[in-house]
């Protein structure tokens, strides 16, 4: 059997990642093809990898390439295009979280891709943890009854990336679009994926970026000599209302006054809560509260958990199995989005319209 030919559009940190998921499947994958806009890089980066050819321009790329599968990793104002163009390329598509800058593009994405019928999996990659299989194997064993609330955070103290993840016409927003979309995606897929409905959210630009240069968890600041600014907010908080009742309490910051960073995701259900810190159960049980804790590592593996999501777009590519997270499921997410920063903009809640079908 022929290998599956790879391409991969974007060569910046998140990249990487994505060329050891590849790396890791070397009987049935091939990177044949490598582009970014700047030229030295992309060079550099199809040396490390042994890449037989690299491009600066997608499109020239896809028209001189046979390719199975692409890898979309450049900034978020560059996904839509790039996705299109690999689309109707004739490949397969991993497209990097968030999907899009904004819902109408995320839309237009999806729909090329039933055009062309070709595979758009979005890169939610927080689904493919041994840590998201044990919780949602909880909740599909009844284990947790119907999980009403949540709360989820991810907060950094002092961690704006720097660079264009601080301007927001690359980016699209800040601490929200680039964070708070794990939790978020983590939180509902975890819940049985419910469709929101109503938003009430609030942002704030109060601290700047990366104030303190000292900090451990510094990551260096907005690149002011490539051009970026730092035009995004520090923190976002909202409360989102699902379909069948779920209701989740979101937090994310690049900038926030507090001792450390934090992640966490809480579900609270009519028979059990959870943390999905560690994956342990509350509930009652023979008259007593009790905690349990469940044997063996169960927690979440960065690494790891990126080689699961590219071999479970490889199989689903070819049909071997279903997408876990699909262009659909990128459209919610990128309507939840537009949803608070409308609200947070407005001081209103917003209604969030049904996807149509296509």
């Amino acid at each position: 059997m022929s290998k599956i030919k790879v391409g991969i559009i974007g060569t910046g940190g998140i990249s990487h990642c994505h060329m050891d998921g590849y790396k890791a499947l070397p009987d049935r994958v091939e990177v044949i093809a490598v582009c970014d806009i700047d030229e030295e890089k992309v060079k550099a980066y199809a040396e490390k990898y042994n890449v037989p050819r690299w491009y600066t321009d997608y499109n020239e790329m896809m028209a001189k390439e046979d390719l199975d599968c692409v890898s979309v990793c450049t900034w978020n104002a560059a996904h839509k295009g790039a996705t299109i163009a690999a689309l109707r390329g004739g490949a397969n598509v991993i497209c990097e979280k968030p999907m899009a800058m904004n819902t109408a593009e995320a839309e237009e994405m999806r729909a090329v891709a039933k055009e062309t019928g070709k595979l758009l999996q979005v890169g939610f990659v927080r689904r493919f943890g041994q840590d998201a299989d044990l919780i949602r194997k909880y909740y599909e064993d009844g284990l947790t009854g119907d999980i009403y609330y949540g709360k989820a955070t991810y907060l950094r103290k002092d961690g704006c990336p720097g660079g264009w993840f601080g301007d927001k016409s690359y980016s699209g927003g800040g601490p929200l679009i680039d964070l708070g979309v794990h939790v978020i995606d983590l939180s509902r897929y975890l819940a049985g994926s419910p469709k929101p409905v109503t938003v009430f959210g609030v942002t704030y630009k109060n601290i700047g970026c990366n104030r303190a240069a000292g900090s451990e968890t510094a990551w260096g600041g907005p690149d002011v000599k490539s051009g970026y600014e730092y035009s995004v907010e520090d923190f976002a908080s909202a409360l989102i209302r699902f379909d069948n009742g779920f209701t989740l309490s979101v937090e994310a910051s690049f900038n926030l006054n507090i001792d450390s960073d934090r992640g966490t995701i809480e579900l609270f259900g009519t028979k059990a809560g959870i943390n999905a810190a560690n994956c342990e159960l509350y509930t009652a049980m023979a008259g007593k509260y009790v905690k349990i804790n469940p044997y063996g590592d169960n927690s979440f593996q960065f690494a790891e958990i990126f080689r699961a999501e590219i071999a479970s777009f490889v199989d689903a590519s070819v049909g071997a199995a279903p997408c876990r997270a699909t262009a659909e499921d990128g459209v919610w997410l990128m309507k939840i989005l537009d949803a608070i920063y409308e609200s947070a903009e407005t001081g209103k809640s917003v209604d969030i319209t049904p996807i149509e079908t296509i």
